[in-house]
């Protein structure tokens, strides 16, 4: 089954050649590709004009493997609690990235919990407005897509790292990339506090703190699920470190410095 955009137009450039020029402008701002695989990126999910240069100079800067694990909250609240679309593949204006079905089998096989479902992902924007970004960095790229809504810790661990055993023993290299704002609607100046408590387990790769912070100092993370799988499938992987190599608010962009979100970029190896 394949899907077609639902937020083009609104969160990025409907036109493929503008689509295609805004986002190659981001990804010219990394300073430079890494030598090293990247396991893990983390990266935002707004409209572009907020969040793009984020995304951009962190995708950038990474070495993502040709497939791509995509981890994503659920903002609809619907499908399974980990929603993986397991064939076909999602469309962008002007191209189309395929799933990789073998990946999709062996990570339907890797945990109970993780289940073929496409209504998780038909009305959600948050992997979608990744696409573009993929797909001009490798025309080739394929993905997994999963969707996760699950609340608790013990089941987010569990298949986090199962997620990563089975991309242990997957025959070809595979990068996650988990998709994420940071704080939603306080200060600009609180944005930085928020996020920096957030992001400090995320530099010493501990899930389980990043999951503990954000809900015990209620932190309006909206990814914060996706990345703790995430983390624990990365240290399943071997990480070692992780890096901040973005960080903004949407008051840079707007003016409104009262009202903002935060968007971050962070790469793990």
């Amino acid at each position: 089954m394949d899907r077609n955009p639902i937020v083009a137009g609104r969160f990025y450039e409907a036109q493929p050649e503008e689509l295609y020029a805004t986002v190659d402008e981001y990804l010219g701002l990394a300073e430079g590709k890494r030598q090293e695989h990247t396991l893990l990126a983390m990266v935002p999910h707004a409209g572009y004009v907020y969040s793009g240069a984020v995304c951009g100079k962190t995708l950038g800067t990474a070495n993502l493997a040709p497939t791509v694990l995509l981890l994503g909250p659920n903002h609809t609240g619907r499908g399974e609690r980990f929603a993986l679309w397991p064939d076909g593949g999602w469309a962008i204006p002007g191209g189309f990235l395929s799933i990789d079905t073998a990946l999709a089998a062996a990570l339907l096989d890797a945990d109970k919990d993780v289940q073929a479902d496409t209504s998780a992902h038909m009305g959600e924007h948050s992997l979608e407005v990744i696409l573009p970004f993929l797909y001009r960095l490798n025309p080739d790229t394929t993905i997994v897509p999963i969707s996760i809504s699950a609340p608790a810790l013990d089941s987010l661990e569990r298949v986090g790292r199962a997620i990563g055993r089975a991309l242990a023993a997957f025959p070809n290299p595979v990068s996650i990339v988990v998709s994420s704002d940071m704080s939603h609607y306080i200060s600009h100046e609180d944005a930085h506090k928020m996020d920096g408590m957030a992001l400090e387990p995320m530099m010493t790769l501990d899930p389980a703190v990043l999951y503990d912070t954000v809900r015990s100092r209620h932190i309006s993370m909206c990814g914060v699920l996706p990345m703790t799988v995430g983390l624990y499938a990365a240290l399943e992987l071997g990480a070692t470190h992780a890096d901040l190599e973005a960080y903004a608010t949407s008051g840079e962009v707007s003016g409104d410095f009262q009202q903002v979100v935060g968007y971050a970029g962070v790469l793990v190896g």
